[in-house]
């Protein structure tokens, strides 16, 4: 049975940014409703641990989300369990229709739909996705035990799950094309001083080869980006870690982007190219990507759109 919802504000997304939208929200009495995707608590949800939230030396990413989703909870924000599959912003109230059947109509609306994990777009990889490719650790790394594994990437991502993936595997190598990683100084420390990694420097995932009956990995081609020489490695599973991009499909035709897909927003501010619609977190930040800078943005989108809300009524 279809149902409509009335809000004054609609979060839609459910990371650092949605909670936190939703705990200022509803401080302003604004009783707002959150919607969680179809990823409820974001990529924190597939980390392990986190060392750089202030309060927490060490939290494990998924508690840090279940404390979060409880606090907005606890605040009065109400949080549903649905996609947005589709956003109508070309009139007020806005309309947002659920995979539920659900429709919301909203005065106000904040994007903090954040980022999913970016492909490397080849033939073989796509053809092993699950059954050997996999773009989170925490999710798959288990299934590894004693084998060895391939990581590609050289930013913060692929060094944490190159590290966590010792913890599993006979051997970790860091395919990374540059000679240089882009990771935090520490995580560099870690990674480079570790016994079971092995890092190929100016190297690509060219081809993951691998059986057909049954489909499974059985190691990959790395292309040498100076000579094009190729090196076979045995392996038993991908791991694909080369950032991530803006989950912007529900918006990227209505609302201005720019590099790469970000939603624009005004400096100093939350504010998107139509007033009323707000953006926060990895959705717009291409900088920072942090959990606690898209918790601030979360805050702001709050306030951003208690002052556009209180401005409306005036």
């Amino acid at each position: 049975m279809t149902e409509t919802r009335k809000t004054k504000v609609l979060i839609i997304g459910s990371g650092p940014a949605g909670y936190t939208a939703g705990v200022y929200a509803s401080r302003a009495m604004l009783e707002p409703i959150l919607v969680q995707g179809i990823e409820p608590g974001g990529q924190l949800t597939t980390t392990t641990e986190v060392e750089n939230w202030p309060g927490h030396t060490e939290i494990q990413g998924p508690d840090l989300m279940v404390n979060m989703e409880a606090h907005a909870k606890a605040m009065g924000t109400e949080i549903i369990g649905d996609i947005i599959t589709d956003l109508n912003l070309q009139q007020r109230p806005f309309i947002a229709k659920g995979d539920s059947g659900t429709t919301y109509e909203a005065d106000a609306v904040i994007l903090a739909t954040g980022a999913r994990a970016k492909w490397l777009g080849l033939e073989s990889e796509e053809k092993f996705k699950g059954f050997g490719v996999s773009a989170c650790a925490t999710c798959d790394g288990f299934f590894y035990r004693g084998q060895e594994i391939v990581v590609v990437g050289g930013g913060n991502t692929a060094v944490e799950e190159a590290l966590f993936l010792t913890n599993f595997a006979s051997k970790v190598t860091l395919i990374h094309r540059r000679d240089e990683l882009r990771a935090e100084k520490i995580l560099q420390e870690r990674l480079l001083k570790h016994p079971k990694i092995e890092t190929l420097w100016f190297h690509q995932l060219e081809e993951v080869v691998g059986t057909d009956m049954p489909l499974g990995v059985e190691g990959v081609k790395a292309k040498n980006v100076q000579t094009g020489e190729i090196t076979e490695i045995p392996a038993k599973g991908v791991f694909v870690a080369i950032g991530h991009a803006p989950a912007n499909e529900l918006v990227k035709d209505q609302l201005e982007t720019h590099m790469g897909g970000y939603v624009v927003t005004k400096p100093g501010s939350t504010e998107t190219s139509i007033p009323g619609v707000f953006a926060a977190g990895d959705l717009t930040d291409h900088i920072y990507r942090q959990a606690v800078t898209s918790a601030g943005m979360g805050c702001m989108a709050a306030l951003d759109a208690e002052r556009f809300l209180a401005d409306q009524d005036a």
